[in-house]
C-alpha cells in the first residue's frame, strides 16, 4: 500500500480530516455568497436572537495550540440557522437543479476512513496518509458514492452530505439564498443558550449513560464499538436537539465555517468583538475553519467534539466526515 506524506501541520490535523496535497491542480476559488435578508421563517431554520456570549475556552484538557482561547465576549446580530446539517437529499436537489460538480468529483478521488471501506476496496485504495494510515485516498469517492465506486447514499438520504469541500458548501449556500456561518455564529448556536459548557447539553458527555452525539467509542483507529449506535454518519436528527432546537452541533460530521483559520488572530486586543468573521484570507496557504467534531473523534486522540474545539482544512479538501449547515441574515 502506497502512502502520501503531509506537512507536520497537516499530519497533526489528519485524525480530524486530511488535506489534499500540493500535487493537486489548482481549481477556481469560490466567491463569497450573498445571503438575502429574511424576515419570514425559512423552512428548516431556527431564528437565533444574537446578543452577547462568552466564546472560546480555557479548558485545561483542550488544545491550546488550536487557539481555543482566550475566553472573550462576542456580540452577534440575530440570524437564521439550519436546524440540521445539509442532508444528502438536500444536496441532491441542488445538484439536480444546477448540474454542479463537487471538488471530489473533479479531482476524481476523496479521503475515506479505512474501516468504512467495503471488502476489497481497501486493496484498491491508491494512497494512505503517512502517519495517519486510517485515511485512504479512494478513487471515485464523492458525495454520491461515500466509500467509492459501488457505494450509494440510497439508504442515507437523511444523513449529512459528506465529501464536500468548503467551496462546494459555499456554492450550495449561495444557490439556497444562504451563506456559511461564521465561526462565532456556529459556536453561539452550538451552545444553545448555555454558558461555558463543554457540550451543547452540559458538562457530562453521557448524562445518565445516554449518548447525545455520534463520536468514537472503543480503541481508535482499529475498534469502534458503536455504543452510540453508529460507526459512520448518523441521520441528522438521530439525537435530541440543544436548547436552541438545533441538531448535532457536535459529533457526526465536521462543519465548514466561513472564517479563514488563525490560531491567534482572535486573541489580539483590537480583534473585532462584534460580528467577527475571521482574519483576511491567506493567499499562500488558505485554510478554513471547521467546527463540531465528527464520528471519528475520541477522547484519547481527538477530543474536539467539545463546543469550543476547532480545526481547519484547505478549501478544496473533502473527506467522509466533513459536512456543513447554512445561515441567513435577518432583515433590519
Amino acid at each position: 500500500m502506497e502512502t502520501t506524506s503531509q506537512s507536520p501541520e497537516s499530519a497533526r490535523k489528519s485524525c480530524c480530516a486530511p488535506a489534499r496535497g500540493e500535487e493537486n491542480p489548482a481549481l477556481p476559488v469560490a466567491e463569497r455568497p450573498v445571503a438575502p435578508a429574511s424576515g419570514s421563517p425559512p423552512s428548516g431554520m431556527v431564528r437565533l436572537p444574537g446578543g452577547s456570549f462568552l466564546m472560546g475556552t480555557d479548558y485545561p484538557e483542550g488544545f491550546a495550540e488550536d487557539g481555543e482561547g482566550p475566553v472573550r465576549e462576542i456580540t452577534l446580530s440575530p440570524f437564521w440557522i439550519d436546524q440540521t446539517a445539509v442532508t444528502n437529499a438536500q444536496f441532491a436537489r441542488f445538484v439536480e437543479a444546477t448540474g454542479y460538480k463537487t471538488d471530489a468529483e473533479r479531482y476524481g478521488w476523496s479521503f475515506v476512513f479505512h474501516l468504512l471501506l467495503p471488502p476489497g476496496t481497501l486493496k484498491r485504495a491508491t494512497l494512505r496518509v503517512q502517519g495517519c494510515e486510517w485515511w485512504c485516498r479512494v478513487r471515485g469517492a464523492c458525495w454520491r458514492h461515500p466509500e467509492g465506486i459501488g457505494t450509494s447514499i440510497a439508504h442515507r438520504l437523511d444523513h449529512p452530505v459528506v465529501h464536500v469541500s468548503w467551496r462546494d458548501a459555499a456554492a450550495y449556500a449561495a444557490w439556497a439564498g444562504k451563506r456559511l456561518p461564521t465561526e462565532a455564529e456556529f459556536e453561539y448556536a452550538a451552545r444553545g443558550g448555555l454558558v461555558q459548557k463543554l457540550y451543547p447539553w452540559g458538562d457530562d458527555l453521557t448524562p445518565g449513560g445516554e449518548h447525545r452525539c455520534n463520536i468514537w467509542q472503543g480503541e481508535f483507529p482499529r475498534i469502534n464499538t458503536a455504543e452510540d449506535g453508529y460507526v459512520g454518519t448518523a441521520p441528522v436528527t438521530a439525537y435530541p436537539p440543544n436548547g436552541f432546537g438545533l441538531y448535532q452541533m457536535t459529533g457526526n460530521v465536521w462543519e465548514w465555517c466561513w472564517d479563514e483559520w488563525s490560531r491567534d488572530d482572535h486573541a489580539r486586543p483590537e480583534a473585532p468583538r462584534v460580528n467577527p468573521a475571521g482574519p483576511p484570507p491567506s493567499p499562500d496557504h488558505p485554510r478554513k475553519v471547521m467546527r463540531g467534531g465528527s464520528y471519528l473523534c475520541h477522547w484519547t486522540y481527538c477530543n474536539r467534539y467539545r463546543i469550543a474545539a476547532r480545526t481547519a482544512n484547505t478549501p478544496d479538501s473533502s473527506t467522509g466526515n466533513i459536512g456543513f449547515r447554512c445561515v441567513m441574515d435577518l432583515s433590519t
